[in-house]
C-alpha cells in the first residue's frame, strides 16, 4: 500500500497529535514527501480549542508552529480516507478501533519502536512533561518514517 496520508489521534487533540502532527508535518516539507497529515481526537472534550499552551510552547522552542490548529474529533466517514492511522497510546488504539476503522490502517506509534505509548502530558501539566513528549514523538515518528521507507536508517 502507498502511503499518502497520515491521521495522528490522541484522547483530546490538544497535546500529543497536534505535536505528532507538527513534527510529521516538517518531516514530510523537508523531504518533500507530498504527504496529508493531520491530527484529531477520540473525544469530544477539547473540539474547536487551539492546542495546549505547553504543546505551543514546546513545538516552538523546537522550530515549529502548531497555533493554527484546532481540536476535532474523529469521524468515520471523513476520516476512512487517511492510509494510516496513528494512535498515541493503546486506549486511543482501542477506542478508533471499536468506532469501526480498518484495524490494518490502524497502529500505535509505539508499535514502530518498543510497543511504549506515548504518555499524555495534560495531567502532569508541566513544561518539562510536554518537552520530554516532545523528544519522544520526535524519535518514534523517525522510526515510523524508517519503518514504512521514508528515510533511511
Amino acid at each position: 500500500m502507498k502511503i499518502r496520508s497520515i491521521l495522528f489521534v490522541c484522547k483530546g487533540n490538544i497535546c500529543r497529535s497536534p505535536l505528532a502532527e507538527g513534527i510529521a508535518s516538517r518531516m514530510n516539507e523537508e523531504n518533500k514527501w507530498n504527504l496529508t497529515i493531520s491530527s484529531c481526537a477520540t473525544s469530544a472534550y477539547h473540539v474547536g480549542n487551539p492546542p495546549h499552551d505547553k504543546s505551543i510552547k514546546a513545538a516552538k522552542l523546537n522550530g515549529i508552529d502548531i497555533s493554527h490548529q484546532r481540536s476535532r474529533r474523529i469521524n468515520v466517514y471523513s476520516d476512512m480516507e487517511f492510509d494510516l492511522i496513528i494512535a498515541m497510546d493503546s486506549e486511543n488504539k482501542r477506542d478508533i478501533l471499536a468506532l469501526g476503522f480498518d484495524k490494518e490502517k490502524v497502529f500505535k506509534l509505539g508499535e514502530f519502536s518498543n510497543n511504549e505509548d506515548v504518555p499524555d502530558p495534560y495531567y502532569e501539566n508541566t513544561d518539562r512533561a510536554f518537552l520530554q513528549v516532545y523528544e519522544l514523538l520526535e524519535k518514534l515518528l523517525k522510526n515510523m518514517f524508517i519503518s514504512l521507507g521514508f528515510l533511511e536508517s
